[in-house]
């Protein structure tokens, strides 16, 4: 399996419009971010996590020519805005497969109310498959996807498990028989937002402190703000088996 970061940033990005923290002035590559998503690819097989504002580009960028479908985490735009451009793939598929919980779904239904619509319906909008997401493991393509749902401040949040590659995003809490489904992964991707304590986000003690707890072989902190400091810097900082993401990636289990 390969992970590819299509985005590691936080709901504005790196940089940060009007803002001239230092961070956000940086030249180095790895200190811009776009907003988070990851693929996860195996046997010819493309799988999106969370379609955002930059998903454009993310595809551009990484010249991803075929997907198989997209997984939700939760309604927030910086997830779910880029679902307009899944245009160019549904002319290759006529639906994309789409997998989410009925609340997320209830929130693009309100919001894309031209994709999901079966009245009147505009020619160019995307077609999609919706899938329904509970707390039931499901397969994509032969392998077993496990749903955990971690609390977003006080928001569910559903993040997944590919074999043993767990993808958690917008955590704060997490329940312990939610923690239970991570045992033994060996690659964990988890938020670290910043230095200082978050509502609704671990911050980097706190994600720290979740990765010594779950104790898997390598840790990735994503969805990652300006405030968390310069990359090079930070990492200097991390265990050895724990690291920072950065766009563009690539890691293969």
């Amino acid at each position: 399996m390969k992970i590819t970061f299509l985005g590691t940033g936080t709901s504005q990005g790196i940089p940060m419009i009007a803002n001239n923290h230092p961070v956000c002035l940086s030249e180095n590559s790895k200190d811009k971010r776009l907003r988070s998503s990851i693929m996860i690819s195996w046997d010819n097989v493309n799988y999106i996590i969370d379609c955002g504002p930059d998903f454009r580009q993310q595809m551009l960028r990484e010249n991803v020519q075929s997907i198989n479908g997209v997984l939700f985490t939760h309604e927030h735009s910086d997830h779910t805005a880029g679902m307009d451009d899944l245009r160019p793939f549904c002319y290759q598929m006529g639906e994309v497969p789409i997998y989410l919980d009925k609340r997320t779904l209830t929130s693009l239904e309100k919001r894309f109310e031209y994709i999901f619509t079966t009245k009147n319906r505009y020619p160019g909008a995307p077609k999609v498959a919706v899938n329904l997401v509970d707390d039931t493991a499901f397969y994509l393509d032969g392998v077993e996807v496990t749903p955990i749902e971690v609390i977003h401040g006080t928001l569910p949040v559903t993040c997944y498990r590919f074999n043993n590659i767990a993808y958690l995003t917008d955590v704060k809490t997490i329940s312990e028989s939610e923690k239970e489904k991570l045992k033994g992964v060996k690659i964990l991707i988890v938020n670290a937002l910043r230095q200082e304590a978050h509502p609704t986000h671990f911050n980097l003690e706190e994600a720290l402190e979740f990765v010594a707890e779950i104790n898997p072989e390598r840790a990735y902190f994503s969805h990652i703000s300006h405030r968390l400091g310069f990359h090079n810097e930070v990492e200097k900082t991390l265990p050895k088996n724990v690291f920072l993401a950065f766009d563009g990636l690539k890691i293969e289990v």
